[in-house]
């Protein structure tokens, strides 16, 4: 009788010790979650404060696939970046590039696309604009691409790693970074023709080759 009662009681104990596995595991995951949040979204404030302060930090780098291939606006010496359907930011070092991060879904985004296009087609020898989806479903992000046409190439992240190392707060943003890979001005929102300009001017003074 003993016997029975022992082998029911390991039958009732092994879910037991399951669950409870299963729940540390969890608490486990979410801390660590919780540590990644902090580190990054902790350097993404930095990031933003350096520029702020006129710091000009190097920009974070990142290696994303392709999602729109439009190489015509961009210097020669860069397209063949391209050729692998990923884009790694060091690819692009010693050509300045303005870096927009943008969504299908985002109002703002559509309405400083026609602005982002010209500029990228007025420095098209100089500059190498590139966009940045994010938070998005790829066939949305492509008809949007479409529908504006727009004329230079864009990446995606499919998780936030890139986004959050940038301190990204909000859709859109756009980042200068100059021939050196470092960060000369920031926007947050949309953004207009004459501050566009403002800042590729930036990228383009001496000493930021």
């Amino acid at each position: 009788m003993s016997d029975v009662t022992s082998t029911e009681a390991q039958r009732r104990f092994r879910p037991l010790v399951v669950a409870q596995l299963a729940a540390l595991a969890l608490v486990v995951a979410l801390f660590a979650l919780l540590v990644w949040k902090i580190a990054f979204g902790q350097s993404g404030a930095d990031l933003v404060a350096a520029i702020k302060r006129g710091e000009r930090p190097t920009a974070p780098s990142f290696d994303l696939p392709v999602i729109w291939h439009r190489p015509s606006t961009w210097p020669e010496r860069v397209r063949p970046a391209l050729a692998d359907s990923r884009v790694q930011l060091d690819e692009l070092r010693g050509t300045p590039v303005v870096l927009n991060f943008w969504a299908s879904w985002c109002i703002p985004c559509k309405e400083e696309a026609p602005f982002l296009a010209a500029s990228a087609r007025a420095h098209r020898r100089e500059v190498a604009f590139l966009g940045l989806d994010i938070q998005d479903f790829a066939s949305d992000a492509r008809r949007f691409l479409r529908e504006l046409d727009v004329p230079y190439p864009s990446v995606r992240e499919t998780g936030d790693e890139i986004h959050s190392s940038y301190g990204l707060t909000g859709l859109p943003e756009t980042y200068y970074i100059d021939g050196r890979g470092r960060i000369v001005a920031h926007a947050r929102g949309a953004i207009s023709r004459e501050e566009l300009e403002r800042d590729i001017a930036l990228l383009l003074a001496p000493g930021s080759s």
